[in-house]
């Protein structure tokens, strides 16, 4: 349940916009004119998380973000706002901007690659609103040479399918700034994302044959399932072990991953679940999750990985092994 401990002060998210409302006329005595604003807050939660964490890459962020829209929102007369989803993604949208702002600057210190934060995501999990492409480390990594505006146009966009008079709201633009904005973040993106294999059975048999090639020190098994021209990305964010820039190359690659598999801690705890959108694997030691690992498939061979190991970005692998 969302906590109300703590809030900022009032901001121009605490005031509905022109539209939103309708009458004037005050509350009940609960403040809100008869609504269950925690009702009205959790039926729209899985989706503003989803909004916010496609923004910014980080699952902590965005549980802040979402945390600080309900703040926002058990100060609003809820019986009165016409419509609630409109008004909670404006909301989150915008906090998500600002704190994406400051992300930034944050990021040209980060010690080596960065990385997106994974987050498993899966049938019965609230983060499926949207399109998993949408939340694929690949694609969140493309997004992240966007600016704050356009990256949050482009998820509203693309992910949700929101028209662009409905973005305009959300982002306080006019129709056409935002038409030009989304042009411009969809020319880049065409320009750098790639479109990985995402049919499962590859992906499974791929994985498979990657962690046994690994679990056995097999150099000649991993050579065959990476492509020619393969890249691992590892972020350890300066808090574990991992190569200051990416590695290219067939077999530097391969003994890179050969040489983490070496140094795992002693009985590891190997998954295959799903998370961002697709397959990855984590590895966990005593329950908690040391290394989480993506692979992007081209042509049915591994043509990039992204590996995490900063300890600060596995908080939403947690709970991997909850009932």
């Amino acid at each position: 349940m969302p906590d109300a401990a703590t809030a900022d002060g009032p901001g121009r998210a605490d005031r509905p916009e022109p539209g939103e409302v309708d009458g004037s006329g005050p509350g009940e005595v609960d403040g809100h004119g008869g609504a269950d604003p925690l009702s009205v807050f959790t039926a729209q939660r899985g989706r503003l998380h989803a909004v916010a964490y496609r923004v910014l890459g980080r699952v902590a962020d965005a549980e802040d973000v979402v945390q600080e829209t309900w703040l926002r929102w058990s100060r609003v007369p809820v019986a009165e706002v016409a419509d609630p989803e409109a008004y909670l993604v404006r909301v989150t949208t915008r906090l998500a901007i600002d704190r994406l702002r400051s992300a930034h600057a944050r990021r040209e210190s980060y010690v080596g690659p960065w990385l997106p934060e994974p987050m498993l995501t899966g049938p019965d999990v609230a983060e499926t609103v949207a399109r998993d492409d949408a939340v694929s480390t690949a694609m969140l990594l493309v997004l992240e040479a966007l600016s704050p505006l356009e990256r949050a146009v482009f998820v509203l966009r693309e992910a949700f399918d929101y028209s662009y008079a409905e973005i305009a709201g959300f982002v306080g633009r006019s129709e056409p700034a935002v038409r030009q904005t989304a042009r411009r973040a969809r020319e880049h993106v065409d320009r750098q994302h790639v479109r990985y294999d995402t049919d499962a059975a590859t992906q499974a048999l791929v994985t498979e044959r990657f962690l046994a090639a690994c679990a056995g020190g097999d150099l000649g098994g991993l050579l065959a399932v990476l492509a020619p021209e393969v890249v691992l990305i590892s972020d350890g964010g300066g808090l574990a072990p991992a190569p200051r820039k990416a590695i290219v190359g067939l077999e530097l690659v391969a003994r890179a991953m050969l040489t983490f598999a070496g140094r795992l801690p002693a009985d590891p705890a190997i998954d295959v679940v799903r998370f961002n959108g697709a397959p990855g694997i984590v590895v966990s030691s005593a329950g908690i999750p040391v290394a989480a690992v993506s692979l992007h498939l081209l042509d049915g061979t591994i043509s990039a990985i992204h590996l995490v190991s900063n300890p600060e970005k596995l908080t939403g692998l947690r709970d991997l092994r909850s009932p």
